[in-house]
């Protein structure tokens, strides 16, 4: 069933989707009505917290995104933020960073302690993994970890531009937000973790083996991350570093 080999997550928009690329044809609002009749739905979604704080004397970038969250190419425009999990061991921090143009995580960092080293390490993933031109933008908030001079310098030796959101404005982040919620009210809100290192097998099966390469966006035409990636380079006749 589709509800069940997609971890219950998807609700009616995205089953409806699924069908019609299956050949199957039949209404939106049917759907909803037999989910229903069936108690299917998608897992309850609960709010959480953010997590950084801002260090007032530290120099800030420029908001080069100003809420615009298109990007018509791989690796023009990524976006970062920290979580955080609760864990038996106590809290384990989750650093990512996200591709705008396909909502891939390209970089992904987990450790028990909110440090520069934790965003960095999540940095260096991505441009392993990607190999980004220059000129990249690399998008996050004003958070202590983002303008520590550790992390400033990993950005410009490999070329990639600061931009920072404005001071206590949520909306400047919001496609990192939202993946951070997608994150949670799927996957980790229903987990018991009895250790950071459960957690972190835990959440790098649900970003990497279902979120990047299985569930469906609707901003991408219900297509998953890597099933956008792929569909484009091949409409480009273009190689793209790690899709495949």
């Amino acid at each position: 069933m589709l509800h069940r080999d997609n971890r219950q997550v998807y609700g009616s928009p995205r089953i409806h989707a699924a069908l019609r690329m299956q050949g199957e044809t039949c209404s939106r609002k049917r759907v909803a009505k037999l989910m229903k009749q069936e108690g299917l739905q998608a897992k309850i979604q609960r709010r959480f917290k953010r997590t950084t704080q801002v260090d007032v004397l530290a120099k800030k970038s420029p908001n080069l995104l100003q809420q615009n969250f298109a990007s018509a190419t791989p690796n023009q425009r990524w976006v970062a933020d920290i979580t955080y999990v609760a864990t038996a061991e106590g809290w384990l921090y989750i650093a990512a960073i996200l591709d705008l143009f396909s909502r891939r995580i390209v970089g992904l960092a987990m450790h028990d302690r909110m440090t520069a080293d934790l965003v960095t390490k999540a940095l260096k993933q991505a441009i392993k993994h990607r190999q980004p031109k220059k000129g990249v933008i690399h998008h996050s908030d004003k958070g202590s970890q983002y303008t520590s001079s550790i992390f400033q310098k990993e950005l410009a030796i490999n070329h990639v531009i600061s931009s920072m959101s404005g001071t206590g404005n949520c909306y400047d982040n919001a496609a990192m937000e939202s993946f951070f919620h997608t994150l949670k009210t799927e996957h980790i809100y229903f987990e018991t973790y009895k250790t950071r290192e459960h957690a972190k097998q835990s959440i790098f099966e649900y970003v990497e083996v279902f979120y990047n390469r299985k569930r469906s966006h609707s901003t991408l035409g219900f297509l998953s991350p890597m099933e956008f990636e792929i569909k484009w380079s091949k409409q480009q006749n273009v190689s793209l570093r790690g899709v495949h």
